[in-house]
């Protein structure tokens, strides 16, 4: 985890740092807690956009996600980069590992890279 978390704030420095808790408006846990760093427009169900982070990580008790929350193609990330990263599973938005032992790290912080870049140009 400590690996991760460092990766971003390396990658993007003096950015707005977020510290989210899991809980929704009404407290329910809803997700693990989560360190986000940069920001972005995030829309919401209602088509309303909020604030958000366009990076970030979590630990969970089956490993590390980290989210790159700033690509529009939700496909990107798992066309581009699951084949060079390792034993990880990556979805639309979230890299998920077991443990980085067995992960590429130059390959992790290009596509944390990426995401950063592909916020900023919007």
């Amino acid at each position: 985890m400590r690996t991760a978390h460092h990766l971003n704030p390396k990658l993007t420095p003096g950015c707005k740092r977020w510290f989210l808790d899991g809980k929704d408006g009404d407290g329910k846990t809803v997700t693990n807690p989560n360190t986000g760093y940069g920001a972005c427009a995030r829309k919401r169900a209602g088509r309303k956009t909020r604030p958000f982070y366009s990076n970030g990580d979590s630990a969970s008790t089956t490993g590390v996600s980290v989210y790159i929350m700033g690509i529009a193609d939700k496909m990107f990330l798992a066309q581009c980069f699951a084949g060079k990263l390792g034993k990880a599973s990556v979805t639309g938005y979230c890299t998920k590992f077991r443990t980085l032992i067995d992960t590429n790290i130059d390959a992790l912080e290009t596509t944390i890279q990426y995401g950063v870049e592909a916020t900023s140009a919007r």
